[in-house]
């Protein structure tokens, strides 16, 4: 009963818009009074501020969001973006399939969803809406693209989930990088078929010489470089994430001065952003950690794990139900507070019912990727609708045949982990 009024006040607590952070803590805190009184409420209080912020690991998220910052004011995603343009955009659709590419480019020098659909929006969008291409398909193609950063590497979500479940973040992030070159080709595939169904919403682009393309290359030049001083430096052994995370930062730094001309207001803007990110993010693991104490006390996780495990299905099944539960929070609630609060219990059930912790993560990260682009939440349609002043309605029909490819995607990577796996296990 306790546990059901305290799940109850958390759920109220979210419907009337508290902070998803807030609501954690002062639903754990009820439960924890409730269950043990002041004395174990306290003395948790006291002692779980330090331990989450005393962890190593949790370098890496200022560190990368800094270098999304640094990446955002050194203009690379635009050059992303017109080199792929000038390769592709001959074609019909041509420069919605460049904003996939540049959403995947953009995706492996940062790690944040939201930063990729503002700088998708603000550099493909134009160029779309100026070529003619139909509202919905242009709109639904940048924020689906824009949610590519959450699983390829550097990604803040694949660290998070390597905290809370304890496994190899470097792992992780390598294991991100297939499925996030099968999400990126699904995309492009989904505009493939919109425009052979419908070719008056998207127009055929200018052709460029092979010189033209050529030259092109030397803008993805700064990307490359970037992508081998993080991922390049976690998979050949050179640095571990941590590490990787700082040199990441520091040559974000480098192209935006370089690059961007960068000075010191600009400079001060990034630390700026990157601080206040990094501690809304520190605030959601908080409130989870007292949550998930109150879990731990009340044997919640243990009763659900035996609930579970004598359940009369198939394991895979049992797994179908957990991904379509995490697709419906997806619906509802921040991405990095779904996987802060639900980690901790599902975890044990998925390592109970024998699969891959590794693998799981990638399946948890690319299923929150729905919720970016699904209503009521879908963050980063929100993003695309205040730089189009379009409906949202109307940008949400544009991403929907993007989702039904998506739920495809997850279905392939439940079946066949080794997708997932193939790379991670050849880690050095």
């Amino acid at each position: 009963m306790l546990v059901a009024l305290t799940l109850g006040l958390l759920a109220f607590q979210l419907i009337i818009g508290l902070p998803v952070a807030l609501s954690m803590l002062v639903a754990g805190s009820v439960g924890l009074w409730a269950f043990g009184g002041a004395p174990i409420l306290m003395g948790i209080l006291g002692t779980t501020p330090l331990s989450t912020a005393n962890s190593y690991e949790l370098i890496t998220i200022p560190m990368f969001i800094l270098m999304a910052e640094f990446v955002i004011v050194s203009g690379v995603a635009s050059s992303l973006f017109t080199s792929a343009m000038i390769w592709v955009g001959r074609l019909r659709g041509g420069v919605a399939m460049a904003t996939a590419l540049a959403g995947a480019g953009f995706g492996a020098i940062s790690g944040s969803s939201t930063a990729a659909a503002a700088t998708l929006a603000s550099t493909s969008l134009p160029e779309m809406m100026r070529q003619g291409y139909d509202p919905k398909l242009a709109g639904g193609v940048v924020a689906i693209s824009g949610t590519l950063a959450m699983l390829i590497p550097p990604s803040i979500a694949l660290i998070l989930f390597g905290i809370l479940a304890d496994v190899s973040i470097s792992k992780l992030l390598i294991a991100g990088i297939v499925p996030g070159l099968i999400v990126a080709s699904s995309i492009i595939a989904t505009v493939a078929v919109l425009v052979f169904i419908w070719p008056e919403s998207a127009p055929t682009g200018r052709a460029y010489t092979m010189r033209e393309k050529f030259a092109s290359l030397s803008r993805v030049g700064p990307m490359l470089v970037l992508f081998f001083a993080v991922t390049g430096t976690i998979y050949t052994g050179i640095a571990t994430p941590t590490e990787a995370s700082a040199i990441g930062a520091f040559v974000a730094m480098i192209l935006a001065i370089v690059q961007g001309g960068m000075r010191m207001p600009g400079f001060m803007d990034a630390l700026v952003r990157a601080c206040l990110t990094t501690c809304m993010i520190l605030f959601v693991i908080l409130g989870a950690h007292v949550f998930g104490y109150f879990f731990t006390i009340t044997r919640v996780t243990n009763d659900i794990t035996s609930w579970v495990g004598g359940l009369p299905l198939a394991p895979l099944t049992i797994m179908s139900i957990i991904l379509l539960g995490y697709i419906v929070l997806g619906f509802f609630m921040d991405q990095v507070a779904i996987l802060i609060l639900t980690v901790p219990v599902v975890l044990p059930v998925v390592l109970d019912l024998g699969f891959n912790p590794i693998w799981f993560g990638v399946l948890v990260v690319v299923t929150a990727e729905l919720g970016m682009v699904t209503p009521p939440l879908g963050m980063n349609v929100f993003v695309v609708a205040r730089y189009t002043r379009r409906p949202l309605g109307e940008l949400f029909r544009g991403v929907l045949p993007h989702i039904i490819a998506h739920v495809l995607v997850i279905a392939l990577l439940t079946l066949f982990p080794a997708i997932v796996l193939w790379l991670p296990s050849n880690l050095k």
